[in-house]
């Protein structure tokens, strides 16, 4: 078996752990390598490589938070790699948290298969000019679309399967995945959606109208934001998982987002459930 460590190098716990578990595989005969820069998903990919390259992971542990995840998720998408994250963040949708079973006893449960799979949907985000693709980008939690540098607010039309939704001028959109229901859609005011949910949440972001809402789709929809060609839209800015993408140059025009035909595999340990973590996280 081989095994990706990534963690989160701006906690000591999570350093320490990493350390923790190399010996542990070590004295289990299991190979394993740790992502000590944990920068971009290339310098993942490049750790990698002492396991013979990322389709040769079996598993992917993850030592952080939710952001983390996020990281491990935009390394290993393609290659459908379970990711069994331990809680050394802030935030812990989709962590496991330590509890007091121990660091040990949960890397033994997830090595034996004491673990249940949660397939969470992902998104295949499209920037398009001139209706042409010019780049292609994996998400796990969501992809906006806001406005630029001067702080001028955009125009867009907001298209799902082929019929106009939404015209609106404000901040921005964001277009989340049900695991990105709880993250930047939430503060935009969108719904909780249950992670089993295969469909988009489209979140306008401080729209100049008193009747833009959010809206869910389906699973098949694919929805299109269309920027109007003026200056302020030329210099709207795109975050994909909450990562700037600099597509200034490209006269981005068009951008189209769809369901991944490849899921994120969570391994959960006890899994408490999803509304468990929402009313914990929210409302206790």
């Amino acid at each position: 078996m081989n095994i990706l460590i990534i963690r989160n190098n701006y906690s000591p716990d999570a350093v320490t752990a990493s350390y923790t578990l190399g010996a542990f595989f070590q004295s289990q005969g299991i190979a394993y390598a740790i992502d000590e820069s944990s920068s971009s998903v290339a310098a993942i990919r490049e750790t990698a490589l002492a396991l013979g390259g990322m389709g040769r992971v079996d598993m992917v542990v993850v030592l952080g938070g939710d952001g983390s995840i996020l990281k491990a998720a935009n390394a290993v998408w393609e290659y459908g790699v379970p990711i069994f994250g331990i809680n050394f963040g802030h935030l812990g949708f989709l962590v496991n948290d330590l509890g007091e079973d121990g660091l040990i006893q949960l890397m033994a449960a997830a090595l034996s298969g004491d673990v249940t799979v949660d397939e969470r949907a992902n998104l295949q985000v499209d920037f398009c000019q001139a209706e042409q693709v010019i780049r292609s980008r994996f998400a796990l939690n969501e992809v906006t679309v806001a406005r630029g540098e001067t702080g001028r607010i955009i125009a867009f039309d907001v298209v799902i399967d082929g019929c106009p939704l939404m015209k609106l001028r404000g901040d921005g959109v964001v277009l989340a995945s049900a695991t990105g229901s709880t993250a930047y859609a939430l503060s935009a005011g969108g719904p909780i959606v249950s992670p089993s949910h295969k469909g988009l949440v489209v979140a306008p972001l401080a729209a100049h109208t008193l009747t833009a809402r959010a809206v869910v789709t389906g699973p098949s929809d694919v929805v299109e934001v269309l920027l109007e060609d003026n200056q302020d839209n030329r210099e709207a800015s795109f975050f994909v998982d909450g990562e700037l993408v600099d597509m200034r140059e490209d006269g981005i025009d068009r951008v189209v987002v769809r369901r991944s035909e490849y899921p994120t595999k969570l391994l959960r340990y006890k899994d408490p459930g999803f509304f468990d973590l929402v009313n914990a996280t929210f409302f206790a």
